[in-house]
């Protein structure tokens, strides 16, 4: 990995956020340890941009950094996960989403956590108007309905995952419960890369639909 904030190849999660997300998407299952990921056997690279305050330089030299690798050096990267936001969207990082996506990468978002109809207040990077975006809102714990906290959009919100008192990976080996829509979004990066490995020769559209 790497930590595009602080450009040094220690991406150490300062906050906690990261490492929580990690664990909804990669935990290792079955060995009687903590929590269990969507993807049991999967690859991470953890890139960090920032903690209280993202740099938009550190979100777009990461964004493309992951589309090199991909398309420059072949690693078979489904998607990325992207747990942040915030209602300032910028052209240039809606222009490294579109290198992503020509890179066949999609782009998995967090809708925000403002209990906003995304449709007219929009939350970003989720709104941007590139087609490998997918948004995600969170559910309530019992997984029926929108979490109270949770963004929507009818037309640009794509989907829901869990993100209500969700328990994953903290750092120093510790488990922790946290909610968002932080926490739904690597539902879906997971669920993306376990789509992949079902059958790798799927592109990102296709995979986008399912």
């Amino acid at each position: 990995g790497y930590d595009f904030a602080s450009d040094d190849n220690d991406p150490d999660d300062e906050s906690g956020h990261g490492t929580h997300v990690s664990g909804i998407i990669g935990a290792v299952g079955d060995n009687t340890l903590g929590v269990t990921g969507v993807n049991w056997q999967i690859q991470l690279l953890p890139l960090r941009v920032g903690d209280s305050t993202l740099s938009t330089s550190a979100i777009i030299n990461a964004l493309d950094y992951v589309a090199a690798l991909r398309e420059e050096h072949g690693h078979p990267i489904v998607a990325t996960n992207n747990s942040y936001g915030g209602p300032d969207g910028s052209e240039f990082v809606r222009e490294a989403i579109e290198r992503q996506r020509d890179a066949g990468l999609l782009f998995v978002a967090a809708a925000g956590n403002k209990s906003a109809n995304n449709d007219e207040f929009p939350s970003f990077p989720a709104n941007h108007p590139v087609d490998n975006i997918l948004s995600v809102a969170a559910t309530d714990t019992g997984g029926e309905a929108l979490a109270w906290y949770s963004n929507y959009g009818p037309v640009t919100v794509d989907l829901a995952a869990p993100g209500t008192s969700i328990l994953s990976t903290d750092r120093g080996g510790a488990y922790t419960y946290k909610s968002g829509t932080s926490m739904a979004a690597p539902f879906v990066a997971g669920g993306l890369a376990l789509l992949h490995a079902l059958d790798p020769t799927v592109t990102a559209a296709p995979l986008r639909d399912t």
